[in-house]
């Protein structure tokens, strides 16, 4: 194994573990929460009509949670690519620094999500990120089908 051509992993891992910061402060904001507004689980999905923890809880608090699930949209592609770049020896230099950009906008973009949500510049950071994943797809389609 090179590890060499595997930089690229370490940004993989660093994200992963950003995702579960964000699960963790989704919980700690979320279930107090829940317990403050007497929101029962169970009374989420069944009912007319049906309430959804938007529609009962601050969105300051859904803001944790919108954004952990965006950790599992977009990132997907970052992982799938960062695998691919790193098995066909791909994985360092300048994809690993395009990697690292990826990972740092998607956690201020996090960051910004969870606590000001300023939609502009949410998406500023995304499209910029976008931007990172495209170079390493691009990087990885190269290599693979050249």
């Amino acid at each position: 194994m090179d590890l060499i051509n595997m930089e690229i992993l370490k940004p993989v891992v660093v994200l992963a573990g950003w995702t579960m910061v964000m699960w963790l402060w989704m919980y700690a904001t979320r279930l107090p929460a829940m317990t403050a507004a007497k929101v029962n689980p169970d009374d989420l999905v069944k009912g007319s009509p049906k309430k959804t923890l938007d529609d009962v809880l601050p969105s300051s608090v859904q803001w944790k949670a919108h954004n952990y699930n965006h950790l599992h949209e977009a990132p997907t592609v970052f992982y799938a690519v960062a695998l691919v770049l790193a098995i066909i020896g791909q994985g360092s230099g300048l994809n690993a620094t395009i990697a690292w950009a990826y990972v740092g906008l998607r956690v201020i973009h996090s960051l910004v999500q969870a606590t000001i949500n300023k939609v502009v510049l949410r998406f500023s950071l995304f499209a910029l990120s976008s931007l990172c994943l495209i170079a390493l797809v691009l990087h990885a389609a190269i290599a693979v089908f050249h």
